[in-house]
């Protein structure tokens, strides 16, 4: 298994709870040390949630579950032979460790996606992206030194209308999801030593291509989410595409300049790089690996791939399936059934995607979004603290997947504590 993701971690759980004591070698290979779950990243880049109690060790969770946790990056497949590449680990610019070669049997790429920049001149120099855990560091550490040099502006009298400007391109749910949640961090700042800063000097641009924020949602639900973007103050720019990234502004098609002192890419996902025609699999001009409905690779038999690195079409006319996190928890649940189902010498079963909706969390100002999608040949929107609810019971389900459920429980319940005992935001 290469990638220990929301998918790819569930799917390495199930096999070491069932085969990794005495019947299967199950090796997890993942360049971090641990895991955290996606849709939360947009929290601790703003500080409001803090990683270190919520991510997972790999180590630890490998020895509860009977598999072998190895860390490397992959470098390539050689498919004849059945083995797996690992390049080697530098660190401070020394070999630390040299290349390594992993003999499988079964192989599952579950290596995730990277934000796309659609070869936009200046936004990989220029941008943040919120990627993993340390870019979202990345951005908290940059916020904070931004708000901290706007609050001793404001004490010394120097410049009155000082702001943090933050320019976010792309209003899909992460882009909007840290819109909210940056307004939700600065109106605490306050009470963490930044007594003369407040919201109001938090200027955030929303910029987004397409004709409306949110696509995924109905009209109705995005139209809702925008209006509460823009009562926290947030600019909101619909069919405005961004044509260049400097060091200090974004440009858009129509000529504008906007002046940003953070500017974040949540526009698109792609596949990592290192999955272009690795190991001679076939794959689309986004690095996704294509995969037949079984969700093995359409080259190799003995490959599968799952969640936001492969492309998947169930049928002719329909679009691939959308890297959400719930398609990656399905997809986790047929691979294994498949991957039983060929020790075995059984016929494999294809995957069925049921789409069960979207949520958006905007921060605790609100949550929107809409339930049971095709299940029920429409769908239920949702705003509020009902859908707030829902929305916080995904990631409850989430530790269930990846701790068993008396695990997953105490933790529920430790993170109930969590929120009413520790700081409401991290700032180191």
């Amino acid at each position: 298994m290469v990638g220990g993701g929301a998918g790819g971690l569930e799917l390495v759980r199930k096999l070491g709870s069932k085969y990794g004591k005495n019947l299967l070698e199950i090796t997890l290979v993942e360049r971090n040390s641990s895991h955290i779950w996606k849709p939360l990243l947009h929290e601790v880049a703003a500080g409001s949630l803090d990683a270190n109690m919520d991510e997972v060790g790999y180590r630890g969770h490998g020895h509860r579950w009977h598999y072998r946790y190895f860390l490397g990056t992959m470098s390539g497949i050689d498919r004849e032979s059945r083995i797996l590449c690992i390049a080697p680990l530098i660190e401070d610019g020394r070999e630390l460790i040299g290349a390594h070669r992993i003999h499988y049997d079964y192989l599952v790429l579950a290596t995730g996606s990277v934000t796309n920049d659609f070869g936009t001149p200046g936004a990989a120099e220029n941008c943040l992206f919120l990627d993993e855990r340390s870019q979202a560091d990345r951005f908290r550490h940059r916020l904070l030194n931004q708000c901290l040099r706007v609050s001793r502006a404001l004490s010394s009298n120097r410049r009155g209308d000082d702001a943090v400007r933050i320019t976010i391109v792309g209003a899909g749910a992460t882009g909007v999801e840290l819109a909210a949640e940056l307004y939700n961090s600065a109106a605490a700042l306050a009470h963490y030593g930044l007594e003369v800063f407040d919201s109001s000097r938090l200027k955030v641009t929303l910029v987004e291509a397409g004709p409306r924020i949110l696509p995924a949602l109905p009209d109705k639900l995005a139209q809702a989410a925008r209006t509460e973007l823009e009562a926290l103050g947030v600019r909101v720019l619909t069919d405005v595409r961004v044509t260049a990234v400097t060091d200090k502004a974004i440009v858009t098609h129509n000529g504008e300049t906007i002046p940003a002192d953070l500017k974040v890419w949540a526009a698109g996902v792609r596949g990592a790089p290192i999955l272009k025609e690795i190991g001679g699999l076939e794959t689309t001009k986004s690095c996704q690996l294509v995969v037949r409905p079984t969700l093995q690779v359409t080259r190799d038999d003995r490959i599968f791939a799952l969640g936001d690195c492969c492309s998947c079409i169930l049928a002719p006319n329909l679009s691939p399936i959308p890297p959400r996190a719930q398609a990656a928890h399905q997809m986790a649940n047929t691979v294994f059934d498949n991957l039983t189902r060929s020790i075995l010498n059984r016929p494999l079963v294809n995957f069925v995607y049921r789409d069960y909706g979207s949520l958006v969390s905007l921060s605790r100002f609100s949550t929107v979004g809409s339930l049971m999608g095709s299940l029920v040949g429409g769908r239920m929107a949702l705003e509020g603290r009902l859908a707030r609810f829902v929305y916080l019971s995904l990631y409850r389900m989430h530790l269930i997947a990846i701790h068993g459920w008396l695990r997953g429980l105490a933790l529920i319940v430790v993170g109930h504590v969590n929120r009413i005992v520790r700081p409401k935001l991290k700032l180191h």
